[in-house]
């Protein structure tokens, strides 16, 4: 818990620093045309959600098979599931969490960046974001990236159904109203499983 509010306090330190050398307003990335997008099926999607969603998808991919598939991807997974094991086992818990940070920067890097040329940026533009996938991952739950998806995809849904029929306003709110009912009802999130320790 220590860590959780350090990190968000942390976060609030570097979005006013932002602030103060870059400023409030909005900055543009993306200095295209504004043009029609791309119809399909009924529905118009610009390409940068297009390249966005490729791109994520690729991502996807790429770090499912790099956590299946290599000795760190593995180790990855061995320390999520005990460190202190691992640590007997030779396997230096501190590294591997450090690569994973680095791993994790990098992909909400990469989700930052689509975003800023989706929709142009601000300094706290991000902070939703993070809380959306906070969401997604706990109404999914943990051990199955299937039911990531499946929360994520949910929360999207949500969100935009909301927007189109009640109001944009109302999109956070609905967010939370799904994560407050899942946490009363189902905390496990749909995989319903628990993060597993093996005791030596």
């Amino acid at each position: 818990m220590k860590y959780l509010i350090a990190s968000i306090g942390l976060n609030v330190v570097l979005q006013n620093c932002i602030s103060l050398f870059f400023g409030d307003d909005t900055k543009i990335i993306n200095t295209d045309e504004v043009a029609v997008g791309n119809q399909i099926l009924g529905a118009y999607i610009t390409t940068v959600q297009l390249v966005t969603i490729g791109a994520s998808l690729l991502l996807f991919v790429s770090v499912n098979l790099f956590l299946h598939s290599t000795a760190t991807g593995k180790s990855i997974r061995a320390v999520a599931s005990n460190p202190d094991l691992c640590n007997i086992f030779g396997i230096s818990s501190n590294k591997i969490i450090l690569i994973t940070f680095g791993i994790g920067s990098a992909l909400a890097a990469t989700a930052g960046i689509f975003s800023a040329m989706d929709t142009n940026m601000i300094p706290t533009f991000g902070f939703n974001l993070l809380l959306y996938g906070v969401v997604a991952m706990i109404i999914g739950g943990v051990g199955s990236t299937t039911w990531l998806i499946a929360g994520s995809l949910l929360v999207a849904t949500a969100q935009n159904l909301a927007a189109y029929y009640i109001d944009t306003k109302w999109i956070d709110a609905v967010t939370y109203i799904i994560l407050i009912l899942f946490l009363s009802w189902n905390p496990l999130g749909f995989s319903g499983k628990r993060l597993k320790k093996v005791e030596v």
